[in-house]
């Protein structure tokens, strides 16, 4: 969710600031047999469009003369594609297979930022038909159109070259319709809508402050003491994965391309999917509670990525081409559990509800938030010689030490709240 202000005038009277926000929203549709195939049609051409455009970087790269081909000159090569191809790309809308190419020019872009940077640069890579599922419409009206007929017995969204399709529409959509996409998702077809939305009233004030600490015995510990118990979604599935997963093992090759493996694949894929959708219910739950009672919430700046990173290799000096324990399947399960928790989801979900509540989220600095004891500020590595105990070496003090990094993360929130120019 973006939100941005801008004037407008109110029977001439003079400019007012008025908040507006741009938030998505997702429905299931439920194409036709025919329709069903024609968006399957769609995607195969735009990922066509978006491999022939990579390959021709590529090749241009690859010539003595170092041609840099940018978004420009492919967007300018389309109705000549079109021409040349009138009953694949020619049948799709123009301004959708822009947005195809803006996509491959962005990957471009983060690969040289991540060149200049230093880091792993992950040159843009080829897609195979199953592995692009989602098609953008920059405008609504250009190419689709969402149906917008209030109290309309069926929701519509026509797309060029597929028709109009039906839409389970189970919530209002508020404000103007700016972008739409089309996703699959397994054998779900989805639309994705972007809307431009006046800010909503924020809540009323409670006067509460809070800090929380994510972890993974509990999912979250507040400052008042209280706890969110963590899921795991992801472990309690785990084993049906490894069952459905075992029938893609790179030694069942004779199974391939088959009907049996494409049993397994969407097997697969719905239970990831299931997965995915109980991490997003539980995140959104966690953080309306917590918008609902607090004014301002503080939470630990975690780099997630860092966290979950393999540990490097130690070779072993006295044998060289061997290699020294270096604790990488205990890491392993660690960051199983990381990513089974979906710490950066929910943070970015509190971020938003809390932008949309008028409430304030604030991120501090993590370090050393377990290890300073919350009544004497005494800090120290034995100060927690357990993963729930804290216990003071200086003074003495007793508390789950979940809650004692709770109560450090607000103390931190609010200083830095108070240090930032009004």
């Amino acid at each position: 969710m973006v939100t941005c202000t801008k004037s407008s005038v109110i029977d001439g009277i003079g400019t007012q600031e008025v908040g507006w926000m741009i938030r998505a929203y997702k429905f299931l549709m439920r194409p036709t047999v025919r329709q069903e195939q024609a968006l399957g049609e769609m995607l195969r051409d735009h990922c066509s469009l978006y491999n022939g455009a990579l390959q021709e970087r590529r090749d241009a790269y690859r010539h003595p003369s170092k041609t840099n081909i940018a978004y420009g000159i492919q967007s300018a090569q389309l109705k000549e594609i079109r021409a040349c191809d009138p009953e694949c790309q020619g049948r799709w809308s123009f301004s959708s297979q822009q947005a195809t190419l803006r996509r491959l020019d962005k990957a471009f872009a983060a690969f040289f930022r991540r060149v200049k940077s230093g880091e792993i640069p992950g040159y843009p890579r080829f897609r195979g038909v199953n592995w692009f599922d989602t098609v953008d419409f920059p405008k609504d009206g250009d190419g689709c159109r969402w149906d917008s007929t209030p109290h309309a017995p069926v929701t519509r969204v026509r797309f060029q070259g597929v028709g109009h399709v039906k839409v389970h529409q189970h919530r209002a959509v508020v404000g103007n319709v700016k972008t739409v996409s089309v996703k699959r998702e397994g054998r779900k077809w989805f639309v994705v809508l972007t809307a431009e939305q006046a800010r909503p009233e924020p809540l009323a004030p409670t006067g509460s402050v809070v800090g929380i600490d994510l972890g993974i015995a509990n999912f979250l510990a507040d400052s008042s003491g209280s706890f969110v118990s963590n899921p795991r979604h992801g472990r309690k599935a785990a084993e049906k994965l490894e069952a459905a997963q075992r029938a893609l093992s790179p030694r069942r090759k004779a199974y391939d391309r088959t009907a049996n493996h494409q049993r397994a694949v969407e097997k697969v894929a719905k239970l990831h999917g299931k997965v995915r959708r109980q991490r997003l219910d539980h995140a959104h739950k966690t953080a309306l509670n917590l918008v609902r009672e607090h004014d301002f919430i503080a939470y630990e700046d975690l780099k997630i990525r860092n966290m979950s990173k393999a540990p490097a290799p130690k070779p072993d000096p006295n044998q060289p081409g061997n290699f020294l324990p270096n604790g990488a399947s205990s890491k392993a399960g660690l960051n199983r559990s990381i990513a089974d928790a979906g710490w950066g989801v929910f943070l970015a979900i509190l971020n938003a509800k809390a932008e949309s509540a008028g409430r304030e989220v604030m991120a501090v600095d993590p370090r050393n938030t377990s290890r300073r004891c919350p009544a004497c500020r005494h800090t120290a590595k034995e100060n927690r010689p357990t993963q729930e105990k804290f216990h003071c070496v200086s003074c003495g003090h007793n508390i789950h030490a979940d809650t004692a990094g709770a109560i450090n993360v607000l103390r931190a929130g609010l200083v830095r709240r108070e240090a930032q120019p009004a």
